[in-house]
This record gives structure tokens, sequence and C-alpha cells, in this order.
């Protein structure tokens, strides 16, 4: 039982202008977090105490299923990351550290990175151990403090620089094992933040960088997220936009037969999709639109309808590791045009050989003789047919989905919500284990090696703690959930330094403390109304108070934090009627 006079927790009445989400303004507000730098944060005793809470829900789960927990450094060699597939698109967002024995400049080449993430290090790590294909199905975890170098913190925990994971990884002899661990895995995760009261999607999403066969994400829904979540309710389908799909072409799509010749026309003045529909009425769904990216050091076009957005994390199909959009002179390089007259018709691209692929979403099938550049200023072409005219060499999916179109399980219109990732787990399968500098192999049944099957999988434990505010807040400040709550219990005493008061409290908070609750009592010297604004503010689940006027009355009063109203208890009826509630919360 700890006294409010006691601890520090610095609470605000006013939002600071760094703030500009709600659960942000409440992390400072609340006195959880201080801000040390831009994206670099300190957890004051009450935001450590409800972080440990996450930890420990976390490492409850994790245990649960299986996984063994362990701690790799954060400081590790670069060379670890040089041996492995990811150090040419990954280096950019690490901190590198120049060892003690070296120059004042930073050396080209590091000799130290502080760890985003662990693949490169436990790869090798559990390769060198494990050489038997008794020694596999294993999962390890930790939970780590992480750096990543973002270009853009904001939000408070939400894109930080130095955060807290967990992260997990898996090693099994086949990739059927390696699936039931991944579905194990997943199910931890669910059982995990619904423990700490969050309303949450599992969706599909995109391998990234990272890898592997699938994977997916854990995501909140809030309007303050960096990612969209395409659902339906009714099928249960849900999706990462990155990764989303519809079923906007019909399965017994007929591509269309030519209506004419290709004409060509000119478009003074048009270079864009809105104006060509605007001044010539073509509609953007009956255009062809042609965009320009350059995937290591290649440059190659994509097709898509007008109407549409190319989706990028899918162009990662394509197989290139590192995507950007062409820059105008790269774009005048491949097509002998600018942006606003481009085009994918047979024998138009200018410099045809210097593309290193001309690729088409399959959505371009619903247009049947539409409109697109000629690739000559102010000129463009109609009449032109998919099958007939251009010059593709592979479809694909590569639009970005839009809301309303139809679920591709059910046919009902798609759902699309801002959402916060908290999780991602993903089925890396032997990406890691078969570099021959990590050598993750073990000897199977018949004496053959092997390449361990690997999952990895990620909790952002800081973003979820941030993310529970964002999700459990109203206009009075912060509304715990009982399980990550920094105190469940706060017994708000009126009158400090009345006998019958303090001895009261004292009572009730032992019980409380006896029963599993964690209890804080607020023994300031302050207004009630200052001591009231502050419970709510800083969001404990269950406040009772004391006061010399309920004394008198032989009561008082309890109110739950996510409750409009109070009750007035007898106190013979206290000690039950808390503990009684204590056990309704413990059992949710």
């Amino acid at each position: 039982m700890d006294y409010w006079s006691k601890q520090y927790i610095p609470t605000l009445k006013e939002s600071p202008a760094e703030a500009e989400i709600d659960s942000h303004k409440l992390l400072l507000r609340a006195g959880l977090v201080r801000k040390i730098g831009s994206g670099i944060y300190a957890f004051l005793p009450l935001g450590a105490k409800a972080l440990d809470n996450v930890k420990r829900l976390c490492c409850e789960e994790m245990n649960r299923a299986g996984a063994m927990e362990l701690l790799m450094p954060a400081v590790v060699p670069a060379d670890y990351w040089k041996a492995g597939p990811r150090w040419s698109a990954a280096r950019e967002i690490m901190y590198q550290v120049a060892s003690a024995g070296e120059n004042a400049e930073f050396p080209e080449e590091p000799a130290f990175v502080l760890g985003p993430t662990h693949e490169e290090i436990i790869t090798p790590l559990i390769g060198s151990e494990a050489n038997s294909y008794r020694d596999m199905g294993k999962t390890f975890y930790q939970v780590q403090t992480k750096f990543r170098n973002e270009i853009r913190p904001r939000y408070g925990l939400m894109r930080a620089r130095e955060f807290i994971m967990k992260d997990g990884y898996s090693f099994d002899a086949t990739d059927e094992e390696a699936t039931e661990t991944y579905k194990n895995m997943a199910k931890a995760y669910e059982k995990f933040f619904a423990r700490c009261g969050l309303k949450f999607i599992s969706v599909e999403a995109d391998t990234g960088v990272m890898g592997g066969a699938f994977s997916h994400e854990f995501m909140v829904p809030a309007e303050v997220g960096d990612d969209d979540v395409v659902y339906n309710i009714e099928s249960g389908y849900a999706a990462n936009v990155e990764k989303a799909t519809s079923g906007i072409i019909p399965a017994d799509l007929e591509d269309a037969a030519p209506v004419g010749d290709i004409e060509k026309f000119e478009t003074p003045g048009v270079k864009t999709i809105e104006k060509l529909a605007q001044e010539f009425e073509v509609p953007a769904d009956q255009q062809f639109k042609t965009l320009l990216f350059v995937g290591d050091d290649k440059l190659f076009a994509v097709v898509v309808r007008g109407c549409d957005q190319v989706e990028e994390a899918k162009l990662g199909s394509l197989g290139y590791a590192l995507i950007r959009p062409a820059t105008v002179d790269e774009i005048f390089e491949g097509m002998g045009a600018y942006p606003g007259s481009l085009g994918a018709v047979k024998g138009t691209i200018k410099n045809r050989e210097k593309l290193d692929g001309v690729y088409a979403d399959e959505a371009i099938r619903l247009v049947g003789n539409g409109v697109t550049g000629a690739n000559e200023k102010a000129m463009h072409l109609k009449n032109v047919n998919v099958t007939r005219d251009l010059d593709i060499d592979r479809f694909g999916d590569f639009r970005k989905v839009q809301a309303g179109e139809p679920c591709p399980v059910s046919g009902k219109p798609l759902e699309i919500q801002r959402a916060i990732e908290v999780g991602h787990i993903f089925k890396l399968g032997t990406k890691y284990s078969e570099n021959e500098e990590y050598g993750a192999l073990y000897v199977d049944k018949d004496g053959n090696r092997q390449p361990a099957v690997m999952g990895c999988y990620g909790i952002g434990i800081s973003r979820t703690l941030q993310s529970i505010i964002e999700q459990k807040h109203d206009k009075n400040g912060i509304v715990w959930p009982w399980s990550v709550a920094p105190y469940q219990i706060i017994i708000t005493v009126l009158d400090p330094g009345m006998e019958e008061a303090d001895t009261l409290a004292l009572e009730l908070g032992q019980a409380a403390e006896a029963a599993g609750a964690s209890v804080l009592v607020d023994d300031r010297a302050e207004r009630p109304g200052v001591k009231f604004k502050d419970a709510d503010l800083i969001g404990i689940p269950l406040r009772i108070t004391i006061g010399g006027r309920g004394l008198k009355n032989g009561e008082v009063e309890m109110k739950w934090r996510d409750e409009e109203s109070s009750q007035n208890v007898a106190i013979g009826d206290a000690v039950r009627v808390l503990l009684e509630g204590i056990e309704a919360k413990s059992k949710l």
C-alpha cells in the first residue's frame, strides 16, 4: 500500500503543446512519462508500474504458450547484420555505434549497431547449439529496449526512437510444425491483448523487409493509427491495406474484344487523370495509368486503372528488395516521355529495353477499350484494348483496395478503419536459417542436414500501453482496465490526520492487498475537488472516498472509474463489498 504524499505523481492541469493526440496528452498529464528528447521518453513511477503490468501479462502468455525467456544484448556487432539478408534495407533505420578505439569521425562501416530486432542474432546463437531434430520445436522470447532511427517521431510512445518490445523466435524441424507453432503464438497474442482490455483485429499483413511466407498484424482500431485495416464483419475477412484484396474482378470475367483501331488525339494542357476526365469526358475508371518505379536500381513500370492507386507494399511480390518511385529524369530515360503523357501501348515506349519489366494490375481487365498516354507531349490514345494493345510482361495484384468494394469472401461491402499496429507475427521459413553465415541447420532422422523452419513474433509493449489509453479514456482522463492499472484501488481520504479516517483507510487497504489488489492512498492535504480530478485523470479503476461527513453517517463512497454513478456503502459492509468487487474484476 502506497501513500500519494510519499510517491512522485506529477499531474498536469493542461496538456503540453508537444502532445497531439489524446493518449499522448494523458501520458504526460497523468505523470506517466516525460520527454527526454525527440522520440525518447522516461517512464515515471506511475508509468513504470503500468508498463510492468503489460510486460507481466505478455510474459505470462508467452510462458503458457511454451516459449522460454532469454535476454540478448542491445548492442551487437554489425558483422551479424552484414552477414544477413537485411543489411542494405535496414541499416538506414539502425543506430550505428563506433567502438571506443575508433577515431572521432564516424566510420563508413560501423563496428556495432543498436538492435531494432534480433533475427540476425538469435539465428546463429541457437544454430550453433541446436544440431539435432531433437533440438527443434523450441520458441524463445525477450522483453527488451529496442532502437530505431525514426525520421519523424510522433505521438509519444506510438512512434518512438527508443521503445520496449517483446520479440520471440521459433525453430521447428518441418513446415507443418512451424505452422502449428505460428497458430499457437497467434492464440497467445489474442489472449494477451484481450487481457489488456483491448478491442483488436487480427489481419493478414505484408511480410515486408522481414520476409517469410505469411504474417498477421494485431491492430487496435483508432483514428490516430498509422495503418488502414480492410475488413468485413459478417465474413470475418480482415487485412492490412498493404495486403488486402477485394472481389472487384468477377471470376467469369472475359477480356473485352477490340471496338476499333487505336486513335491518337491531342490533349493540350492535360497532365492528370482528373483533367482528362473533365475536359474529354473520359471517366477515370476507363483510363490506364502508367507509373514508374525503381527496384534494386532497375527501372520498371506498373499499369493500373486511372481510378486506382498503387499499393507500393504489393510491389514486393515482384522480387525487388528496395523499391522507390522513379524521378522525372529516370522516367524520361525509360519512357522517352514525361509524366502526364505516359502509356504502355506496344511500340510507343521509346526505350523499352531500359525497363526491367512492365507490370499491370489485374483490375485493368475491367477496362474494355480505354484511354492512355501516347508517350508524346499533349497526346493520348483511345480505343486501347488490354489484350491486343498493351505491352505487359506480367499481371498481378498491385492496387490499393477501396471502401465499398466487395469482400473477397462474402461479396458484401468492405470497410476501412484506421488502426494502431501493436503486434506482428511472421512465418519466416528458412530465409535466415539457411544463410551460410548463420548456419541454423540440424540433422534430421535420416542423417541429412536441414535448415530450421523459423517464425518470429513481436509485440510493442510500450506502444500497447499507449494504445490502451487511446482506447480507454474519457474527457476526465484515463480509464485503466483492472489488469494493467498502475494501482487498482485509490482510497481518497478527505480529512487526512483524522484518526478514524486514517484507520479505516488502512483497514480497507490491507484487506484489498490481501485479496491481491494494489492500493494507493491519497493522503494529501488538498481540496476534495483536486483529489477527485487527479483520481479520474490517472484512471484508477476503483475509488473509495472516506470523509468526515460520511463517517458521521457510518458510510464510505465507492465509485468505479468506468461507471457514472457511485454508491454509499455502510462501513460494516465496506470490506465485503470491496472484496466482492476485487473478485469480480480479477475474473475478467
